[in-house]
């Protein structure tokens, strides 16, 4: 017989967003809907126009607009953390990105309401970013280093030959063609500012403020941490330059995968709209049968609502068949 797997929960960030995302959970799944609106509530005066654009089809205002982007994403990956953990304790959590908040909520850093105020001011204080992007190339960063320059940088390192690049939109377009053309595969991330990346250090001060402001706690579930690649210290935890440096600071997802999985196999577990996170990880060496294993709580398109619920009623299946003697 197999022996039980302790459950890690995958939080994936920018780029993962898509119009409806697991929005056929909503008013299907109980834990899911409670912590959606939740979150919806302590947005307060935002929360009616956030959910009524999660729920559109055609939004008011666009899913990739940093506006709507960050806060359903955190959101979604709360919910979704949430449904997870009303059927198995997670053992770990790992965040990619925004999905690094939404796991010092559901680890018990962070409370809700003050995270939600949190986002709200990082938001506030994006929105006077220069226009910009990201872009995913299949390259090691070694290769992808001779087309990097000052404002075109490494904003995430996904796997061994997944790099994301983050820069303002003119120098971004002519590193990506210059890329191309040296045969590299490349695609844009969906994103309207150039997350991970120096051109967003006019905001670390204010955010620095901001988290000094409210109360943060040991986790009560280790937190792999993506800008550190290792379990967060209650040092790093009550540090507030940590969290205000995160839109300026690279992903460093795959080295943190790496530390998760050399303490012991695991059910990863991607608590998130997509499956990019989990199809990464099936990629990683650790992930083997006898070893540890990968599931999706979304499918990889979102839009249909009976998908979502399959996939979700699935990964409950496995996450208790597994974690599970």
């Amino acid at each position: 017989m197999t022996a039980p797997k302790p459950l890690a929960l995958l939080l994936p960030g920018q780029g993962s967003q898509q119009a409806l995302m697991a929005a056929g959970l909503y008013g299907h799944e109980e834990v899911f809907t409670e912590a959606m609106d939740e979150v919806f509530a302590a947005f307060e005066d935002q929360g009616p126009r956030l959910r009524d654009d999660w729920l559109a089809a055609r939004p008011q205002v666009s899913i990739d607009h940093m506006t709507r982007s960050q806060p359903l994403l955190f959101a979604v990956d709360y919910a979704l953390g949430r449904l997870a953990g009303s059927w198995e304790r997670p053992a770990a959590l790992l965040g990619h990105s925004i999905g690094e908040m939404a796991a010092a909520v559901l680890g018990g850093v962070f409370d809700l309401a003050d995270a939600v105020r949190l986002l709200r001011e990082r938001v506030r204080s994006l929105s006077g970013a220069v226009p910009g992007g990201m872009l995913v190339v299949a390259a090691s960063v070694r290769e992808v280093e001779p087309f990097l320059r000052s404002d075109v940088v490494v904003g995430a390192i996904n796997a061994p030959r997944q790099t994301v690049l983050a820069g303002a939109e003119a120098p971004l377009l002519a590193v990506e063609e210059a890329l191309r053309d040296d045969a590299f595969t490349c695609r844009r991330v969906p994103a309207t500012c150039p997350f991970h990346s120096p051109l967003l250090a006019f905001s670390v001060a204010g955010a620095e403020r901001a988290f000094a402001a409210v109360p943060a706690r040991p986790p009560s579930i280790p937190i792999y941490s993506g800008y550190t690649a290792a379990v967060l210290t209650a040092e790093q935890v009550a540090a507030p330059a940590f969290w205000a440096s995160h839109p300026v600071a690279p992903v460093l997802f795959r080295p943190a995968l790496d530390a998760l999985l050399a303490s012991g196999d695991f059910l990863l577990v991607e608590a998130g709209p997509g499956q990019g996170l989990a199809s990464l990880a099936r990629r990683h060496p650790a992930v083997r049968p006898g070893g540890s294993e990968v599931v999706a709580m979304s499918p990889a398109r979102a839009g249909d609502p009976r998908a979502d619920r399959d996939v979700v009623r699935a990964a409950m299946h496995r996450i208790r068949a597994t974690t599970r003697a």
